[in-house]
């Protein structure tokens, strides 16, 4: 029972209640109950990203322990618009854009979950039903003062920002689904605790057993900094053609790959910590890094497409394949410590100007030996030969050397 507990409460932030939901656990186990597991997703763009499947990893990990799982689509609430970490009210989608979505979205989930075990489920199956009353008494269920408890609203009302009142109904309603599902466990994100804890609350007040809540780390994007999301451009999607998605998961950070192993791998803890120990005993993450890569996009892709795009990325980016027609330039440098990014950029033609090149490197387009760049500042030292690619387009091999330049 210790294993499966490990495996549940893998990369989770927090297990609410931890110790009772233990318990239940193992109870369940010994009496071979299966438990509604619910997470929901509002389908406020058309395509996945890797972030998503992190909460698809954790139902995929209940639904292989034999328990029920519901992919809850929020057709219903997506109309209202999820206030959640927002400065201004959000705008609601129409019901065109959402139902469009919501398809996509059915496309996209099973190259994680498994078809046969999943239930996916509209909410506006039983939240259309709700009359006015209904939503009278839904609304009764709460005060305002606990709503501005929620930090993104208190934000707002501090700074004199607008609250719809409709706003307030998002998390009563999205509660309400547990209610409709009798869920036993729901999932989400860190930031959805507020929303998680309000389904707790209303299957009390609805006389059921409150459901457990386990909510799952924010995974960071391609910059290792902000949650990933397509408005940031830092994301992976999982429709993405299969040499795209190898070509960004070999750009993350050494340290960024342990978070990435550990949210969206399906390798056992035991085996990543081996890995982490041969990084530890010498051995070039970069090879650790193609195990995640393969990994990942064989999930999305199948293994044929995950091996062609390992060749693909080896032959574009390794150093030892660099084509033999790309000549070696050599950049002089007067300074020790080498040139920064910024400059070794523009002196290797491949930027007009050093503001350029701190611009692309800040938008995750500048690459060094395969590695994404995210510090312009970043010194290159002389005496080292390196490939440098810029976009898709525009690469260079470059030695710098200390002194006067001489002709490739």
């Amino acid at each position: 029972m210790q294993d499966i507990w490990a495996e549940i409460r893998r990369g989770c932030d927090e297990v609410i209640p931890e110790d009772a939901f233990s318990e239940r656990i193992a109870q369940a186990h010994a009496d071979g109950e299966r438990l509604v597991i619910k997470a929901g997703f509002d389908p406020t763009a058309p395509d996945l990203h890797l972030g998503h499947t992190v909460l698809l990893n954790k139902m995929r990990t209940f639904q292989d322990l034999g328990h029920d799982v519901v992919f809850l689509i929020g057709d219903f609430t997506g109309r209202i618009g999820d206030p959640t970490g927002k400065n201004v009210t959000r705008k609601p989608l129409d019901e065109a854009q959402v139902e469009a979505n919501a398809r996509t979205y059915e496309a996209q989930i099973f190259k994680v979950l498994d078809r046969a075990r999943t239930r996916v489920v509209l909410n506006s199956s039983w939240l259309n039903e709700l009359s006015s009353a209904d939503m009278i008494k839904l609304a009764s269920t709460h005060t305002v003062a606990r709503m501005l408890e929620r930090d993104d609203f208190n934000k707002r009302y501090k700074a004199n920002e607008s609250i719809a009142i409709h706003e307030f109904l998002y998390p009563l309603i999205q509660g309400y689904d547990s209610v409709a599902l009798e869920a036993d466990v729901e999932l989400g994100g860190t930031d959805q605790k507020f929303n998680l804890l309000m389904g707790r609350h209303l299957q009390q007040v609805y006389g059921q057993k409150p459901q457990a809540v386990l909510t799952m780390p924010l995974l960071e994007g391609l910059d290792g900094v902000n949650k990933m999301s397509k408005s940031l451009d830092n994301y992976i999607g999982i429709d993405e053609a299969p040499e795209d998605q190898y070509g960004k998961l070999m750009s993350i950070s050494d340290d960024l790959m342990w978070r990435y192993f550990e949210l969206l791998s399906f390798e056992p803890v035991a085996v990543i910590d081996g890995y982490r120990q041969e990084v530890a005993d010498g051995a070039n993450p970069r090879d650790l890094k193609y195990r995640l890569a393969d990994e990942l996009v064989a999930r999305f892709h199948g293994p044929d497409a995950a091996q062609r795009a390992h060749r693909a990325f080896v032959e574009r980016f390794s150093h030892g394949a660099v084509p033999e027609d790309l000549d070696l330039q050599r950049v002089a440098v007067d300074d020790a410590d080498g040139l920064q990014v910024a400059a070794l950029l523009r002196a290797a033609g491949l930027t007009q100007s050093n503001g350029e090149g701190i611009r692309l490197v800040k938008q995750g387009a500048v690459r060094i030996d395969g590695d994404r760049i995210t510090d312009a500042g970043l010194m290159i030292r002389p005496d080292d030969e390196h490939l440098i690619q810029v976009g898709k387009r525009r690469i260079a091999r470059v030695l710098l050397q200390a002194g006067s330049s001489e002709g490739s």
